[in-house]
């Protein structure tokens, strides 16, 4: 009977990845909105802010560590921080539903490269209004251009080349202008 709730929770798990997936969305912004104001202290100590963002492409990444379509893409993001944070781009993990020490220690085992802050219900609330319905579902990934326009909502998990597709048009956008 073990052996059999075994495979069953394993196949409930591949399902629910397989249907995460397949229900992945973007939702582009309309008009350029800008992106919303926060400001809070991220793991490491340092304060994150819209303000000392300015001017930077940045993407909000609200994720947990239990999430498997969320631990699926924090391998690229790492590699995407590694190889965009030189040209003015950044990853911000928002942990939700989680305990600070499991995410530190996540963080350390994954090798996050970059800041990581634990969900409030104001920094929740924040967003949720850029999506129909509020965050309901992770990863959910707001990309900022470094214009400080809310670009695009993303549900779901990206991949590396994704990631890099996208950046490069939010670093592009305030070239542009």
């Amino acid at each position: 009977m073990k052996k059999n709730m075994s495979r069953t929770s394993v196949l409930l798990l591949v399902l629910v990845f397989i249907v995460s997936n397949l229900m992945v969305s973007t939702r582009a912004m309309a008009a350029p909105v800008k992106a919303p104001a926060f400001s809070a202290v991220a793991l490491d100590g340092r304060t994150i802010s819209s303000a000392n963002l300015k001017g930077k492409a940045y993407i909000v990444n609200f994720f947990a560590t239990w999430c498997p379509p969320c631990r699926a893409e924090i391998p690229d993001m790492v590699l995407v921080q590694r190889a965009w944070e030189s040209r003015g781009f950044t990853f911000i993990g928002i942990a939700v539903n989680e305990t600070e020490p499991s995410v530190k220690g996540f963080i350390k085992s994954n090798g996050i490269n970059y800041p990581v802050i634990m969900a409030t219900p104001t920094l929740v609330q924040t967003y949720n209004r850029y999506v129909e319905g509020g965050i309901s579902g992770i990863p959910t990934t707001f990309v900022v251009d470094a214009a400080g326009n809310l670009t695009n909502v993303i549900v779901g998990p990206r991949s590396k080349a994704a990631f890099e597709q996208i950046i490069g048009n939010s670093i592009a956008r305030k070239q542009a202008k």
